[in-house]
């Protein structure tokens, strides 16, 4: 493979000008991550107080010091359901993949600090994500609990797809994926179910409550009075009705505690092993990340410039260059991991389908893992590329994605519009990851054309019904569809939705797709135990 020659000039005013744009949606969305931890950081006095940590204090611990944390889902709800100005996005979790014990773990800690930890419909929506990746990467799954269990504004939205997230408990069981729970606090109702349903529970003693129905509730609806101890105290649980296996006498025992038993699980005695990988760093600067992608969507560049500075050694094997020009096939290497990239020079056309169907196949032949890079307006429209078969080759090209084996990795770094998004491997198409770029748009397609679409609808059918157009109305019909879908395809509005896994600093992009490749590999090499039921008390 040769190196890919740059064309880049990082001392441009075209540069300069992509990159002030990606700075400013880099401090976008790091402004709200920040307004999350302030708004956390309003209860340390109330949670220190009482001995208790705070929730990423409790996260901190948990994880082997020096070590990688992959966050998932950060801005989940951002400025959803309660969530005002952003302060409170991430669903009522904190959630990712970190190494505790030298094993990589799935990570689930309760955001108790805000809303006592309470879950929106955007935090199942999360739980269910996170709890799909642990099986997919057959990681331990490690939880730090303490929550009020659904908030109940939107318990309606909640309840019945919460059923979910217990038999995906349950079946993760089942699969051989342990699960490890530390009841930092209150467990109430469905919520100790949660509990309830993982292999392993340490509760923390006067702390940990663990009941169906809380005190008021149980005299609300028996007469009987009882207080929290006896009802769901953790020395009740722990010696009485055998709901879990350990106490601890504080946050930071039971976290200790956790991370015992995750090491003693011998998780990676029967692992596979794999040769060392050895690497040499992008020949291109990976911090020239930020200004490769034009701020202006209709300025062309070749995604190959990305390439050249997240490949080992900037090299890259061109797959059928001269066969179709918009749609970018090859292989890199990526810390390395041999992987299969399709990248967007322009919208897909029916060669370029055919072109990505192939290689897909080719890759799924030989085990490769597959890199999509979004920056695309869909698929080529238009009397030729109809009669080229561009349904048909399109078909093809998705019909390739949804069935091939490999390990399917997503980063949007641009557009990612219309059937597009699925022939990419959008969320829609189960990719093992999906990531965006904080510039990054997602819809059905532009907001200048839906607005235009509209308009033509719209003024068709007035002349249909014999009506003059009126071009005030059409006017306005066609800015507040253009308003809507631009308001509709932020990467902030996506990443609230769970459309990816959350937003990256391009810089970082190489980073992230070492760990998720390690991941990924590490997971089909593991063989698991699964049996019939999962692991029950009796």
């Amino acid at each position: 493979m040769q190196p890919i020659e740059t064309q880049l000039d990082p001392l441009s005013d075209l540069f300069k000008d992509n990159a002030d744009a990606m700075l400013s949606h880099i401090e976008s969305f790091r402004t709200v991550e920040k307004r999350v931890l302030e708004k956390t950081e309003e209860a340390r006095e109330r949670f220190h107080s009482k001995g208790r940590l705070l929730p990423r204090e409790r996260l901190n611990r948990l994880i082997d010091p020096g070590s990688d944390f992959l966050e998932l889902g950060s801005l989940a709800g951002y400025r959803m359901h309660d969530d005002k100005d952003g302060s409170q996005a991430g669903g009522g979790l904190i959630g990712g993949i970190g190494i505790v014990a030298g094993v990589r773990c799935l990570v689930v800690v309760s955001n108790s600090a805000i809303k006592g930890g309470t879950i929106t419909p955007a935090g199942l929506d999360k739980t269910l994500r996170l709890q799909e990746i642990a099986r997919q990467q057959k990681l331990p799954v490690v939880s730090l609990s303490e929550s009020g269990g659904a908030n109940l504004n939107y318990a309606t939205d909640i309840f019945v797809l919460g059923a979910r997230g217990f038999a995906n408990q349950a079946r993760l069981s089942a699969a051989g994926i342990p699960q490890v729970t530390v009841v930092h606090g209150n467990a109430t109702a469905g919520g100790a179910y949660q509990p309830g349903l993982s292999d392993y529970v340490i509760l923390v003693r006067d702390r940990a409550k663990m009941f169906l129905a809380g005190p008021p509730l149980l005299k609300a609806a028996t007469g009987e009075i009882a207080t929290d101890e006896e009802l769901g105290g953790a020395a009740m649980h722990t010696e009485t009705a055998g709901t879990a296996e350990y106490i601890a006498e504080s946050d930071a025992d039971g976290i200790r505690q956790a991370r015992e038993l995750i090491g003693a699980l011998a998780w990676n005695d029967h692992l596979s092993p794999t040769a060392a990988r050895e690497w040499d760093e992008p020949l291109q600067d990976i911090a020239e990340l930020i200004g490769v992608v034009p701020a202006d969507p209709r300025q062309p560049y070749d995604v190959r410039e990305v390439l050249g500075r997240i490949a080992d050694g900037s090299r890259f094997l061109d797959f059928k260059p001269a066969w179709d020009e918009q749609t970018v096939c090859g292989t890199v290497r990526i810390q390395g991991h041999a992987v299969g990239i399709i990248g967007n020079n322009g919208p897909i056309t029916p060669n370029g389908s055919a072109k990505a169907a192939q290689f897909i196949q080719l890759c799924d032949q030989a085990g490769k893992p597959l890199l999509f890079l979004h920056n695309t307006t869909g698929f080529m429209v238009g009397t030729q590329a109809e009669q080229q078969g561009a349904i048909k080759h399109g078909s093809k090209m998705i019909q390739a994605v949804a069935n091939c084996r490999v390990p399917k990795l997503s980063i949007v770094i641009g557009g990612s519009y219309g059937a597009g998004n699925y022939a990419m491997c959008g969320r829609g198409l189960d990719p093992d990851f999906i990531f965006a770029w904080p510039n990054s748009r997602t819809a059905v397609m532009g907001p200048a054309q839906a607005g235009k679409v509209m308009r033509i609808v719209a003024e068709e059918k007035q002349r249909k019904a014999g009506i003059e157009p009126d071009s005030k109305t059409l006017d306005f019909l066609e800015q507040a569809t253009a308003k809507k879908l631009e308001e509709g395809s932020s990467a902030l509005f996506g990443t609230a939705r769970l459309w990816d896994d959350g937003l990256i600093d391009p810089r970082d992009t190489r980073r992230v797709l070492g760990l998720v490749l390690n991941l990924c590999d590490e997971a089909r090499r593991r063989q698991l135990n699964p049996n019939s039921f999962g692991v029950a008390r009796f």
